[in-house]
């Protein structure tokens, strides 16, 4: 019985205190962005959390308000309300006042007058950034665990064959048999490595770990990795250093990672490449300008033409089919928009490529 008087005395106390608050209070306190728009979508009265995000709107244009536009959204959810007094729904992309970007999910809703007529939409959006970017990862989490699988396999049955090779080279006693197949092994193990060291790139988000660097030491170091496979290939290597370019700040690490990546994408150009007797890949490091360093990667291969050029730094893309992962130049792009550097490409189908990375020298 007790009990009972206790419910009861916490119900009529919650229910005073929320008849004590006004609508405009408990609009306020609303999770979401609520506006009521006039015919011409001008703004009449928005709830606080809007006021904090977009500012004082009142008297503003919706479409000027959200997206900075002379014009009104194509898809305006607002205008079909006036239009059929329905309710509508729809997602937008809208910039906040600071100037971040982000996602929501809009919806209207008639106000009619006494004669049933639309005097005012009432509009609510809702933020639904961080849904989307958590709906963004798990479908390239999907699409990494296929294509990465895919081509992991392929790897595998590369050392396979390898293996097998070397098995039947030791039986009858034929080393060189055993060295065509241990060149097989030894190119698969790369392959497969190479994968390995992107995805785990690829999937941190770690910070930079700056140490003092030498530019001509890391391009020595990534030509010295590549020689024996470039030799393989019947391509040949070039080194350019400038002696006076000083020591820098980078995160070595990542660095080698980007300078890995470009030249063996380099090197698998020149093999796409069945035009041209001989092929060469250039690295070279030298001043930009008084501020800057840079890396440059030359390749005289298959060159892209400017649909591959418009994609190529997007995760997964790649031209190689089945042969590749499309992690290698997204990884590389990643390395230099963490160093806040800049990318340069220039590409001519049948001629080759030239990857030019910048870094501001500190």
């Amino acid at each position: 019985m007790t009990n009972k008087k206790h419910l009861a005395h916490n119900k009529r106390a919650t229910t005073s205190t929320i008849s004590g608050l006004n609508p405009n209070q408990i609009i306020d306190l609303l999770p979401c962005y609520i506006s009521i728009q006039d015919r011409d979508l001008r703004i009449l009265f928005v709830n606080q959390i809007f006021k904090k995000d977009f500012g004082d709107a009142i008297g503003k244009l919706c479409y000027t308000v959200y997206k900075g536009s002379g014009e009104i959204c194509p898809n305006c959810p607002a205008q079909k309300t006036f239009q059929d007094k329905g309710l509508h729904i729809t997602e937008e992309t809208v910039q906040l006042r600071n100037g971040k970007i982000c996602q929501v999910l809009i919806q209207t809703s008639p106000i009619l007058n006494d004669n049933g007529d639309v005097m005012a939409v009432i509009e609510m959006a809702t933020n639904i950034s961080r849904v989307k970017t958590d709906q963004k990862e798990l479908v390239t989490l999907g699409q990494s665990i296929a294509l990465l699988s895919h081509g992991i396999k392929n790897i595998l049955e590369g050392l396979e064959g390898g293996v097998y090779v070397v098995d039947e080279g030791f039986k009858d006693g034929d080393l060189e048999l055993a060295r065509k197949g241990w060149k097989i092994v030894s190119k698969n193990i790369f392959d497969v490595t190479d994968v390995v060291k992107n995805v785990l790139y690829s999937s941190k988000n770690r910070p930079l770990k700056y140490d003092t660097a030498s530019p001509g030491q890391l391009v020595k170091d990534t030509l010295a990795l590549f020689q024996d496979k470039a030799a393989a290939f019947h391509i040949r290597l070039r080194e350019q250093i400038n002696p006076y370019i000083p020591n820098v700040q980078l995160d070595i690490g990542g660095v080698r990672r980007m300078l890995n990546n470009l030249i063996w994408n380099a090197l698998e150009a020149c093999l796409n490449d069945t035009k041209k007797r001989k092929h060469f890949v250039s690295l070279k490091t030298d001043f930009y300008d008084d501020e800057h360093i840079m890396f440059e990667i030359t390749d005289n291969g298959i060159g892209m033409d400017q649909a591959t050029q418009r994609n190529m730094f997007e995760e997964f893309f790649s031209t190689k089919g089945s042969g590749g992962t499309g992690l290698g130049l997204a990884v590389v792009e990643k390395v230099v928009n963490k160093h806040g550097g800049r990318i340069e490409v220039t590409s001519t189908p049948g001629k080759g490529t030239k990857f030019t990375v910048i870094f501001k020298i500190k």
